[in-house]
Parts: structure tokens; sequence; C-alpha cells
């Protein structure tokens, strides 16, 4: 029997702790969402992370030993109750220069961080704060891809003119009445501004876009969509549009929402030969035959038609109607069919 005083044998034990050590330290990602913390005391931040995710905590400052992860690229603080105050901290992180991604979403954001420091950001989220001006933007860098301000009191498009490599611009929900300052973005591929204030569309030519949101404004008119010959998905509904016009040349569109304005026509989308989903619904359309002549280049392509709570719809043998005209399609309203 092994004499109980002497040391037992060696065991694992200390190679697992130090192989557990060495795991923990080569980590890149740490995903903290739904922790509920109020602070990051009781948390390791390895020097090797790239990623770190706090979402869904419950933290009001700023942990300063964040500020000394020079490998990060991409921060999230979602859903936080980080004030004004706690983030100011973030404008002397030297050694957080080489930062692409910051979310700073469903915070008490009252106006935008100073984040001139992150020279190499791609990616700037302050979406559900309530941010009231743009005020500051002029000195996030001009890397900038994404930019979302959805769900603020913002009032005013400004200080974004310098973000020449924008590709999507996120400014729904917010008391925008106006559209400018968009010139300047030539390589922009998504534009939601829905929810907002604005009665005309003013694109300033944006030939690359691919997806426009004007839903829920106070349209009352689509010109200003024509030079956006590269657009694949429009939606327009929930405003006061009363005709369909200067959608011709948008040939590549495959998504168009124009439900809920105050339409009585289909009209100038006989060239759009590549939409898929068209809806319709909610608005004073009489005809079904005048829609079936006003698709009559898509009839091959289109898949989903909404056109319930129009006077059209009310038609005897109505789905099967649409079932003969359009020999692809798959849904009509809410009827989805094999």
């Amino acid at each position: 029997m092994q004499n109980q005083t002497e040391p037992p044998p060696e065991t694992n034990s200390d190679k697992d702790d130090q192989a557990m050590e060495f795991d923990l330290s080569s980590t890149t990602a740490l995903d903290l969402t739904s922790f509920q913390l109020h602070d990051l005391d009781s948390v390791e931040l390895p020097s090797s992370l790239t990623e770190l995710d706090l979402t869904a905590n419950r933290l009001s400052k700023l942990d300063p030993r964040i500020a000394n992860l020079i490998n990060l690229r991409k921060l999230t603080f979602r859903q936080n109750l980080i004030d004004d105050a706690a983030i100011e901290s973030i404008s002397s992180w030297d050694s957080l220069s080489g930062l692409e991604e910051l979310v700073l979403r469903d915070n008490k954001l009252t106006k935008v961080p100073d984040v001139s420091l992150f020279k190499k950001l791609l990616v700037f989220d302050v979406s559900f704060n309530e941010i009231t001006s743009l005020h500051g933007m002029s000195k996030v860098s001009s890397t900038l891809k994404e930019l979302y301000v959805s769900k603020n009191e913002v009032t005013k498009m400004e200080e974004i003119d310098h973000l020449h490599e924008l590709q999507i611009l996120e400014l729904g929900s917010n008391r925008l009445r106006v559209m400018e300052n968009l010139q300047n973005f030539t390589k922009l591929e998504e534009l939601w501004l829905g929810r907002n204030r604005i009665k005309a569309i003013n694109l300033c030519g944006l030939k690359y876009i691919k997806k426009i949101s004007l839903q829920s404004n106070r349209l009352t008119s689509m010109i200003g969509l024509e030079e956006c010959v590269a657009l694949e998905e429009l939606y327009l509904s929930h405003n006061g549009i009363l005709k369909m016009e200067g959608l011709s040349t948008l040939v590549n569109l495959r998504v168009l929402d124009v439900s809920s304005n105050k339409l009585t026509s289909v009209n100038d989308i006989q060239n759009l030969t590549r939409l898929e989903d068209l809806w319709l619904n909610d608005n004073q359309i009489e005809s079904l035959e005048s829609v079936a002549e006003a698709v009559s280049g898509s009839r091959e392509k289109l898949t989903t038609v909404y056109l319930e709570n129009n006077p059209c719809a009310k038609s005897p043998n109505y789905q099967a109607t649409l079932r003969q005209i359009f020999p692809n399609i798959e849904q009509i309203d809410s009827s989805i069919f094999a």
C-alpha cells in the first residue's frame, strides 16, 4: 500500500490547467451575449481577442482593460445601458486603432460618440438610441462601408458626405424630412429610409444602388428613381403615391412593393422582365385585366403577387384568373400554391 505521507504520483492536472490557460490565451472570439453582466470584473480578456461581443448585458461603463486589446477588430456593446459619459473614454483607446466594427446599438446615447481614432472602421452601428443629430459623423473614418443610425431622433442628413466607400446606409425610423447629401455615395448599394417624414425622392443619380426602402413616409410621387438602373428591390409601401411612374428604366428590379398607397391602376412596369415579387395590396386598383397587361413582360418570372384589398380582388374567380395569367405563380395574397 502506498505511504500516505508520500507525494501522490504525478497526474495530468497541472498539464490540463496549463492547456486550459493556453487555450484561453489564444482565444480570438469571446461571446458573452445575455450573461446579464453588470461589469466584466469576473471575466478574463485574453490579449489575443479579435472579437468581443457583449450583447444583452447590464453594462453601464466600459472596462478599461478592453483598451489594451491591440488585436481587437470587432467590438459589440449592443443592448446595454451605456450613455454618453460612459462611452467618452473610447476616444482615447489608441491601442484599438485597428478596430473595424463597433456596435453601440440599443443603449442610452444622445449623440454620436467620438470614434475618430478608428482609422480602419468599416461598420458603425448606433441604432436604437436617442441621438438627435448626426453632428460628429464628420470625424468618422472615410473607410466606413456600413452605417446604421435607425430608430433615433435625427432630423437632418448631415456630416456624412465624406463617406465615399459607404455601401449600406440605414437611417430608418427617424425624423428626416429631406433626402440630401447623397451625391458622393457612388458605391452605395442599400439605402434604408423607412418610417421618416420624407415628401420627395432625391437620390442624386445613385447608379449602383440595389435596395431602397422608403416605406411609411409622406411620398405622393415616385419620380426620382429613374437613374437607379441597378436597383433590384424597391419598397414604397404606406405612402400616399397616386401613380406608378419613373419605373420603366429599372430593368433589374426583382421586388416591387407599392402596397398601401392610393394607386388606381398599374403602370410603367412593362419593361421589368425580371420582376418576381409584386406587392399591390391595399390600393384602389379596379381592373384585373389592366394588371395582367401591365406585367406582360414579367408574367413568366412572377411568382408572388399581392392584390388583396383592392376592388379588382373582389371579382369572381379572382385567384383562378391570376393563376391562368401567371403560369409560375407560387403565392397570391395569403394563399401559397404547391
